[in-house]
Parts: structure tokens; sequence; C-alpha cells
């Protein structure tokens, strides 16, 4: 792994990061809109380095995480990251293709998972070479339908499944949703400038909800009129924005 460095969470929580591995402001936005409050069980899939897990517990530590990846560098990463933060108690790190977790993780058990999946389809776009970076960006060994189903097993009756995706892709996440007893209660899209189309969603499921009732949330804008961050968005990133910019500050001198 090349480059790898801390980046600050915010309220004192780091996270080691690489070239390969690392996280986007669409990570932040997945962490936020699928916190769960009280004393719940989550599953992070595909979590690459440990972003949302650890960004779950900076804001509420009566979590129990298990952190779900195929590689095992980027596990590695997490696991360092752990123990870097005194969390190692909180998250289970769980190096494991999440189309095969039956015997693994207990099924039916679990009231949030979270997916922040691949946004191209296989063999759509430009394949990066990276191994990383191409499972990260591409459906090549994980499709909506693959975390559907796993989520699909791993909820319990009225859990949550979280996903962000491309508007492109709503109708696909929407359909898999179903295909697997998850039934969409929950949409928000996010774009960067009200001049701009949507470039992201979030959406979450209820495993065995009842048809209908999609609740569509006000629209999240990144920039505010001035094209600083809006108000929302500050408040999403919390201190996590004044605590990186100061680290890169002090690096820098």
């Amino acid at each position: 792994m090349k480059n790898i460095h801390t980046e600050p969470l915010g309220g004192g929580v780091s996270l080691l990061v690489s070239d390969s591995y690392h996280f986007s402001t669409d990570t932040i936005l997945l962490a936020d809109f699928s916190l769960p409050a009280g004393a719940k069980k989550c599953v992070d899939l595909g979590t690459g380095c440990g972003t949302i897990p650890l960004l779950w517990l900076k804001n509420n530590p009566k979590l129990t995480v298990t952190a779900v990846e195929l590689q095992e560098d980027a596990c590695s990463l997490l696991r360092q990251s752990l123990a870097l933060n005194h969390m190692e108690e909180k998250v289970a790190v769980c190096c494991a293709d999440l189309r095969s977790l039956r015997g693994t993780l207990p099924f039916g058990a679990f009231d949030t998972v979270a997916c922040n999946p691949p946004y191209k389809r296989g063999g759509a776009g430009i394949v990066n070479p990276e191994n990383a970076k191409l499972l990260a960006r591409h459906e090549a060994e994980c499709t909506l339908d693959d975390v559907c189903a796993a989520a699909s097993n791993l909820l319990q009756f009225g859990g949550r499944l979280c996903l962000c995706q491309r508007p492109e892709r709503l109708a696909d996440a929407m359909e898999s949703m179903r295909r697997f007893d998850i039934e969409p209660k929950r949409l928000r899209l996010v774009q960067q400038r009200p001049s701009k189309a949507p470039k992201l969603f979030l959406l979450e499921g209820r495993r065995g909800g009842r048809r209908g009732f999609l609740d569509v949330l006000p629209t999240l804008f990144i920039e505010d009129g001035e094209g600083g961050f809006s108000e929302e968005m500050l408040a999403i990133y919390g201190s996590y924005k004044t605590d990186a910019q100061a680290a890169r500050t002090e690096t820098e001198g």
C-alpha cells in the first residue's frame, strides 16, 4: 500500500488511508444518512478502510459494528485504525466476500446494514488497472443484487438497508431491493448546487416493509449560494473539516 497516512474524522477520531483505500464526500453523506440511534447491531458491507464504522461510532458509541471487506489489505488498514482509536472491542472486522456470509455472520440478527457499492456496471466505463480501485468502482465482485441479497439475509424484520448510488442507477437499486424483500422507504437526492443535476442519491429500505409510502426528503445541496459549503453540509461534516484542515496545515508547516 502506498502513501499511508492519518486522516482526522473529527471528535478525536482518526482513520488510516492510502492511495488505494480512502473515502469521499459520498461516504460521509451515507454515514450520516444511515446513522443508527441507540444500541443497535450494524454491518457495513464493503467497508474499505472503515470510514463508516468509525464515523458511526464517533457519533453513537452505543453501537456494535461488523465491517465486512473482501480485500485483506483494507482489513489490515482498518484494524490499525481501530487500535489507534481504541475501538477494537466495538468493531468486528470480517474479511469475507459479502456473497458468502452464511455461517460467518448470524442471519436475521442486525438492525442496520449500509453499503457504498460500486457505481459502474461491470464492463461500463474505463476500467482501472489497479485491482483495489476496480473493485471499488465497478461491479466486478459486487452487484446491487449481491448487496441487497446479503442485506436481506443479515437484517431482522424491519431492519434498514441504506446505500448511495448515482441517480442513473435509482431504478436498478429500487428493483433490487424489492427483489430481496426490502421495501424502499426513504430517498434523498444530493446536488452540488441548484443549477446542477443531482449527482447522488441516498436510499433506505426496510426488510419486509409494506409496499408504497416512499418518503422523499428535501434535496441536500453541498454548496451554498456563494460556492462554499451549505449549512447542512457543515453540520454533517461537523469537526471533520476543521480537524482535517488543521492537520494539513501542520504537515505543510
